[in-house]
This record gives C-alpha cells, structure tokens and sequence, in this order.
C-alpha cells in the first residue's frame, strides 16, 4: 500500500506526456472571482453609490487584442446592489489603476483628471519644440521670465518674514494684558466713586431731614388759653385723646398719677381758733394750670394726716348724699 502523503510520483519507464490529450479552452473564457470595488462609484442606472471596498462576486475575462508591454488586461463584470444593473470595468496596468468602462461613473476623480490634462500639455508641447526650434526658445524665454517672477515674489516672501521676526509677540501681548489690567482699574475706581457719591448723597439728605425735624421740634408751642378761675371750667376743655388702658391699670390703677377731678374734692376747713374770721374769703378749689388742674390751696400747717384723712372721708360722704 502507498503512502499517503507523498512528494514523488512514479513515472513509468514507457511515460511519454505529449500523449496526454491537451483541454481546450476558449480564450475568452469567464471565470468567477471575488473581489473588492476598487474605487468610489455610482451606478447610472438608479443613482446608487457604490464605495471602495464593497465585496463582489465578479465574472472576469481577458480582454483580446490589448497587451501593454506584454501583460494582458482583464475586464470584470459586477451587478449594482440595488438595481442589479450590470457595471463593467479593466485593468490600467500603464497607469497601475482601474478605468471604468459601463454601467457606472468613477467618482473623486478630479486629481486624476489634473494630472492626466497635465500630462497631455507636456506631451502637445513636447511634440510642438520637436519640429519648431523656434517655438522652443520662445517656450525658454516663457519659462526665464516665470522664473523670474517667482523668485521676485521668493525675496518678498523672505523680506516680510525678516520684518516680522522683529515683532516681539511675547512684549506685544504683555502689552495688551497690562492695557488690559489698567482698563479694569480705571472701571473700578470709577465704581467706587460713583458709590461714594451716592453714598454722600444719601448722608447728606437725612442730615437734612434731621435738621428739620429738630426744627420742627423747637418750634414754640402754641399759645394756651387763660387760667379758668371757676373750678368747673375743666368740664368745658376740648376732650383729649384717651391713653389706651393697660390690663393691669384696670386692677391697680393707675400709678403716679392724679385724677383730673382731684381739684373739685372738698377739703374740711379746720380753723386754729375753731371759727372763720368774717369777711375773709372761703379757701378756693384748685385752679387750672396750663391745661392741668392746679393742686388746692396749701394745707393748715398745723393739721395732721389723720385730720386730712377724716376731712378727705368727710368729702367723699357730702359729694354722695348730693
């Protein structure tokens, strides 16, 4: 039994290969291929984009009669995604790339179309300085006087960088932090200021409304009317405006202060001598003084505080039988 992995075959020793029938094959045969788009496309048919890169199951043949210095040119067949419209593109060995043949239109083209238009100039002026020498020097004198010009325009270049390589950006932007820093200064102080003077303003005008209220209190007040002599006048004032009464001036009553009828109690005349000298006047009731009823008349000095207590309960008795 052979091996199964085996290196050499065996030939036998009557082997002849030319007897080996040959498989003929067209040469335009297609075969099936995997690939990649290439390039960016899109389709003519329903608009669809196509990207670098999509995979594809492609049918690719030999392209006859075009070789390029002896390597054939292949043609590959795809099928929109979309619309499944059939897209057909070579092989461009002269410039290493794809060229796009039906179906599609080639997109980011237009740097290849530059330097192929690029291209085509060189060549037209090539082929014109071949069979015209005097095309060619005046093509020279053009190219002499461009070059001229760029470097005319090379020294300005270079003459403005000098001039600018002078400029201190570092002291220029100094420069414009500190403009910058005073600016804000000036707002300040400018701020405080207007603060001061509001400040002043409104000192200045409650001195003023102090002044006047002082004023108004060292007004002289109004002149009061006459001492009424009659101890009853005190009923004909204007009324005043009653104090509110406390709580506790309703249980205790009011401290350090005198009724306003205190005046008309009627005190027990005492004499020293027991009787009353005839045509002297009886004591008066107090009087009204500056709106206020006047105590009464000095007491005797010889009276006691248990005579004026009896006198005052004496008082109290006439002034409730009346």
């Amino acid at each position: 039994m052979s091996e199964r992995k085996v290196l050499n075959k065996y030939y036998p020793p009557d082997f002849d290969p030319s007897k080996i029938p040959k498989l003929k094959l067209p040469k335009d045969r297609q075969y099936v291929v995997r690939l990649m788009a290439p390039f960016n496309m899109r389709c003519k048919t329903c608009g669809e984009y196509i990207y670098k890169g999509k995979k594809f199951n492609a049918r690719k043949e030999t392209v006859q009669n075009e070789v390029y210095l002896g390597l054939p040119i292949f043609r590959f067949y795809i099928k929109c995604t979309r619309c499944l419209a059939e897209i057909t593109f070579k092989t461009d060995p002269e410039n290493t790339d794809y060229t796009m043949e039906h179906g599609a239109t080639r997109n980011f083209q237009a740097e290849k179309l530059l330097e192929e238009e690029e291209k085509r100039v060189q060549k037209e002026r090539e082929d014109e300085e071949l069979n015209n020498p005097m095309k060619v020097l005046e093509n020279r004198t053009k190219d002499s006087k461009l070059e001229m010009e760029v470097l005319e325009n090379l020294q300005e270049l270079k003459d403005l960088n000098q001039r600018q390589a002078h400029v201190d950006f570092e002291a220029m932007l100094r420069q414009h932090r500190l403009s910058e820093e005073e600016r804000q200064k000036q707002e300040l102080e400018e701020d405080e200021r207007e603060t001061a003077a509001l400040v002043e303003e409104a000192r200045k005008r409650r001195l003023l409304e102090d002044s006047d209220s002082e004023e108004d209190a060292a007004a002289p007040a109004p002149p009061q009317l006459a001492l009424l002599p009659n101890p009853t006048a005190i009923l004909d004032e204007a009324p005043k405006a009653k104090r509110k009464v406390e709580s506790w001036e309703r249980s205790v009553g009011t401290l350090g202060s005198r009724p306003q009828l205190s005046g008309l109690v009627v005190v027990k005349k005492t004499d020293m001598d027991g009787s009353t000298p005839q045509g002297q006047p009886a004591p008066t009731l107090g009087t009204v003084k500056n709106g206020k009823v006047a105590d009464p008349a000095p007491r005797m000095l010889g009276t006691s505080s248990l005579s004026q207590l009896g006198a005052y309960s004496d008082s109290e008795d006439s002034s409730s039988s009346n």
